[in-house]
Parts: C-alpha cells; structure tokens; sequence
C-alpha cells in the first residue's frame, strides 16, 4: 500500500455495501488503503465486491446480515478486529425508503421499518464502533441522511424523512458526547444520486425529470461522487469536523427555478 494514501493502514467497516453509495464508498476507501469489512443483505453482491477490491490490490472481507440485528453490529466490529486488529472508520450507510403514500395510510410496521432500518440500526452501529475506536482514542464515523426531510420535503415519504432526520440529532449528540475522546461524527445529506433506491422511487421519465430540475447542477450525482465527500469525513483533511449536517445535494437546498 501507498504510504502517502488518505487511508493507509486504517481499517474501515461500511453498510449497505452492495449497490450504490456504499458499493462506490467501499471501493474508494480500498484505493485510497484501507482495509475494509463490507457488509449488506446480499452475499452474492458482497462477495462480487470483495472480488473487485482485491482484484485492484485491495483488501477486504464480507459478511452478510440484517442491520436492523444489534448482534449483527457488533459481529461487523468484531469482525474488524479479529481481522485487523482495530477499528478507524465506519460508514453507516445502509437504509430503506419504507413505507410510501399518504400519512394517513402508512401503517405501524411500516413507520417502524423505516425507523428500525434507517435510525436505530445507525445507533446499533455506533454504539459498538464507539467501543472499539475508545480503544485507540480516535476514529470516524459517518451516517447517510439526506436533503429530505432537513431542506425539502416531498408528499408520501414520512417514514423516510423523520427516520433519516434522526440522524442528524444523533450525530450531533454522538459527536458532543466522544468528540473529548478523539472521536468525529459527522453526516451525509445527499441530494438524489443515480442508485437503485433513487430509479425506484422516481420510475417515470416525467418523475426523473422534475428530480433532475430540482438541483441547481440540473444532473442527479453519481454514487462516486459522493464516495468522495465520504472519504474526506473518514479521513484527516477533515480533521476539525464533527457534528456536521454535510449537504451534497447539487444545490437542490438552495434552488428555487
């Protein structure tokens, strides 16, 4: 591994691996020196991950499961440690967009899927990777909120905007809480970025289109480009940073044409 890369010998865990975000994230963190424990649902798209991280030189392990298991977090942190002697980074980066419609109809397993899935498995992950970066009094960790819910609002995603807008509160109480013991906290709030979650909720050329003419940039970003934003939390060059709300959202926050 290359001395001089932002990641070098840091050991990384990242969720929702499979696809999108988490699958571009995954990939950079490994070209940039990082040895990584990936995690998802689907075996079969971790284990075409680690393939490729270790087909460019990289190194990394799988391990398949449910982030809404608080036994699952911890086997994840285990696992780094057990493999890699420590634990630097994690992104905790897999969700659901739940439940859809109108308010009145979202039933409860619903809104608690959303939640469970998007907030309370973030906590779960947190509060073993807090644990195991005590242990070495430093680290980052860096959750996947969005726009939604915090800058704008669309009709029919309750569930998803109130669950991923509890992330911001805990990354700021995290962030209050070990920032003394070295540790940052931080989050994401992507605009919309051409994934599998995005094509699902905006279906149509018409929906894709008016999401599109939301953003300032008029473009959806690209799961790598906002891989890069994740790799400056996770690493040094956002050494002062903690606590933070990061908008990548292509200026949707700010646009008004």
């Amino acid at each position: 591994m290359n001395p001089s890369s932002r990641l070098h010998n840091k050991v990384a865990i990242v969720t929702g691996a499979s696809s999108g975000i988490g699958r571009a994230t995954a990939k950079l963190f490994a070209a940039e020196g990082a040895r990584l424990v990936v995690a998802a649902r689907r075996q079969a798209e971790l284990d075409s991950l680690v393939a490729e991280i270790e087909a460019a030189g990289g190194v990394a392990v799988a391990l398949a499961g449910d982030v809404q298991s608080e036994a699952f977090a911890q086997a994840l942190v285990e696992l780094a440690e057990s493999r890699f002697g420590r634990l630097d980074i994690a992104f905790n980066n897999a969700g659901t967009l739940g439940e859809m419609g109108p308010s009145t109809g979202i039933s409860a397993d619903g809104w608690n899927e959303a939640l469970s899935t998007n907030l309370t498995s973030a906590f779960y992950g947190a509060k073993h990777q807090l644990a195991a970066m005590l242990k070495t009094g430093a680290g980052s960790i860096i959750f996947t909120s969005t726009f939604v819910g915090h800058t704008f609002a669309f009709p029919g995603v309750a569930a998803y905007a109130a669950s991923k807008s509890g992330l911001i509160g805990l990354t700021q109480a995290l962030a209050a809480e070990y920032g003394p013991q070295g540790i940052r906290v931080n989050a994401i709030l992507p605009g919309a970025v051409d994934t599998e979650m995005y094509r699902s909720m905006n279906s149509t050329a018409e929906a894709q289109s008016f999401v599109t003419n939301l953003h300032a940039l008029k473009r959806l970003a690209t799961p790598e480009e906002l891989a890069r934003s994740v790799l400056y939390l996770a690493s040094e060059d956002s050494s002062f940073v903690t606590g933070t709300a990061s908008l990548v959202d292509g200026g949707a926050s700010i646009t008004r044409t």
